[in-house]
């Protein structure tokens, strides 16, 4: 009998150690929130947004089904808020669709905004002639037909998003009339800017008197001015603006050959036109594999992005390999967008002023970021940096020979385009302080035989070059073979007015757009990234010799400083590849910013194979 209880009193005991332990296990499994309440709870540092188009709202969530669907694939992916569009290419979506969608969503705590996507149907609007699907906006149809539905939606949002067709290519008679004695560009832009007052914001405001409107930008910021887009007057008109950041796959022809750093640089360079204005990134899935995906994530927060609206619902209720590695990597990017918000970041200052034409360096600022160099573009000209970078576009600022003139007193570093010297305003001036033999003339070829340590290496893209340069004081850093010249790339030039570089490359002008048909995107790949890794450390060391560090690394390597926090390094080739950072102090503890790792830097050197496709975060630990 004594045997039997003691034997039902260790079972017992046994059961109760089961249940204490299941018990805690159970308590420490609930400490860990599920994606959506952790989005949640990180959401003043970034949020997770998404765009359903008018189509998916119709389709997908007309139903109690479809809406649940859609909420269970937010709270799975973190998604905080959505963009519900009412009209895209024909489709006025129901009005008791966006109320029992926006109602739905926002009892689930979900953030509600509204969006339209300015691009005709068969019977709504008129089509522009062009190469494209635009509208004709100076048509009254189009116009009157666009405030229908935003008197509509007035009704339902509190805020709206213009998605980023709010610009044409019309020439047509009519619009041939309008014109008058203005140029396409400048016609556009100014009817386009009254438009934005008179059918967006205006129809708007009249039923709805608090709403917000947000004007959404695309990614070609090279090419804004030519289609209607005024960068130097909308903003002041919007409530907000949103960037697109979404550069896609860098390799491939669909959305262009555009380079990852194209989404940080066309955001910063909308934040000094913005005026405070800019809330948040937009980038989408096309032609994307899952590291062109979360790359654009990384650029759109080492802008200042505090909010990414991935564009579309469509591509997560089908699923991307992309969305894997954005949940993975949540906190990292909600960490580095934190430190973003107290050090953004500082590099080399890059000039392009509202509406300017870029000639032959479309897109130029994006393929020297992929080089190592930490551009950082500026509306209004840098006048208290150490180092300039004057590309073709600060050609249309006529003073710039007079802020030149005034850097250089200042014993800055200036580093002129041989397109920006053909364009400018006192060229021949500007030249003479190059030590570039005048006139420069635009004659754009390709050679692909690169003067390298003495020898002869062969480019299997070539290397395009803007002009058949000439020097008269300059020195040559980098040369090429062209025939049976020698034909400087990069040249320096010292004076007693300073230090000033050359730089002889071509990118795209409108000859190679309308070569291969192309209207807004990158034409063709560019050897210019395929440079020998001691071309590219002699091309990255012009610019950064003045700001603290020295990067050995190939091309397509990206380096962004974080103030003096720290540094973020990416490697965006297919292959693992060795880099050395040399900082300017031999002090310091660092450590990885995304794992807490402390790193090994021994005498202000830190040596590190990178992964294909990936990036470290080196940060401060003082």
């Amino acid at each position: 009998m004594f045997f039997l209880k003691g034997k039902t009193a260790f079972n017992i005991l046994i059961l109760s150690a089961a249940i204490l332990i299941l018990s805690v296990s159970c308590q420490k499994q609930a400490e860990i929130p599920d994606m959506f309440s952790h989005a949640q709870s990180r959401s003043a540092d970034l949020r997770f947004s998404i765009y359903i188009t008018a189509h998916s709202v119709q389709d997908l969530l007309s139903s109690d089904e479809g809406r649940r669907e859609a909420l269970s694939l937010f709270r799975a992916n973190g998604i905080t808020k959505a963009y519900v569009e009412f009209y895209r290419a024909g489709l006025v979506v129901d009005e008791k669709v966006l109320q029992d969608a926006k109602r739905f969503f926002e009892r689930n705590n979900i953030s509600v905004v509204g969006g339209i996507a300015t691009v005709p149907g068969k019977d709504f609007g008129v089509h522009q002639q062009g190469q494209l699907g635009w509208f004709n906006w100076q048509n009254q149809k189009t116009q009157d037909d666009l405030k229908y539905v935003m008197r509509m939606a007035a009704g339902v949002f509190d805020e709206i998003i213009v998605d980023d067709f709010l610009c044409t290519a019309d020439t047509s008679d009519e619009s041939k009339q309008a014109r008058g004695e203005k140029s396409w560009s400048q016609y556009r832009r100014d009817l386009l800017t009254q438009l934005s007052r008179d059918i967006f914001i205006g129809t708007a405001r009249a039923v709805n008197p608090n709403i917000s409107i947000i004007i959404k930008y695309p990614q070609w910021y090279d090419r804004f001015h030519i289609f209607g887009y005024e960068v130097a007057r909308e903003p002041a008109l919007y409530d907000k603006v949103w960037v697109g950041t979404e550069t896609r796959g860098q390799y491939t022809q669909r959305y262009g050959f555009v380079q990852p750093y194209e989404g940080f640089v066309n955001y910063r360079w909308l934040a000094t036109l913005s005026q405070g204005k800019i809330s948040g990134a937009w980038f989408d899935h096309g032609d994307c594999d899952a590291n062109d995906f979360i790359e654009q994530a990384y650029q759109s927060v080492l802008a200042g992005a505090k909010e990414i609206v991935f564009f579309n619902y469509s591509s997560f209720v089908n699923g991307h390999a992309g969305h894997h590695l954005l949940r993975m990597q949540f906190d990292q990017l909600a960490d580095l967008a934190q430190e973003v918000s107290r050090h953004p970041v500082t590099g080399i200052d890059a000039y392009k002023p509202a509406n300017s034409d870029a000639g032959g360096n479309l897109y130029l600022m994006d393929f020297i970021g992929m080089l190592g160099v930490p551009l950082v573009p500026h509306s209004d000209y840098p006048a208290h940096s150490d180092v300039v970078f004057l590309p073709t576009q600060a050609a249309a600022d006529s003073a710039i020979f007079e802020k030149v003139m005034q850097s250089l007193e200042r014993k800055a570093t200036v580093v002129f385009t041989t397109g920006f010297l053909s364009a400018a305003k006192d060229g021949e001036k500007l030249a003479a302080l190059a030590g570039v033999q005048w006139p420069v003339v635009s004659t754009p070829f390709t050679s692909n035989k690169l003067i390298f340590d003495g020898r002869i290496v062969e480019l299997e893209k070539g290397l395009d070059l803007e002009v058949n340069c000439k020097l008269t004081s300059a020195q040559p850093l980098l040369e090429v073979q062209h025939g049976f010249e020698k034909i400087p790339f990069l040249a320096m030039n010292e004076s007693e007015q300073g230090t000033i570089y050359t730089l002889n490359v071509h990118t795209f002008s409108q000859a190679d757009f309308d070569r291969v048909g192309e209207v807004l995107l990158c034409p063709k790949p560019l050897g210019l990234l395929e440079i020998p890794q001691s071309w590219a450390e002699t091309f990255r060391a012009v610019f950064n010799q003045r700001i603290g560090f020295e990067l050995e690394a190939p091309a397509r390597f990206a380096l962004q400083t974080l103030g003096e926090r720290g540094f973020v390094v990416h490697n965006y080739n297919n292959t693992i590849e060795s880099f050395t950072l040399k900082l300017a102090s031999d002090s310091g503890s660092w450590q990885n910013g995304f794992t807490g790792e402390l790193l090994d830097v021994q005498d202000g050197i830190f040596k590190a194979g990178l992964p294909a496709r990936s990036r470290l975060w080196i940060k401060s630990m003082e």
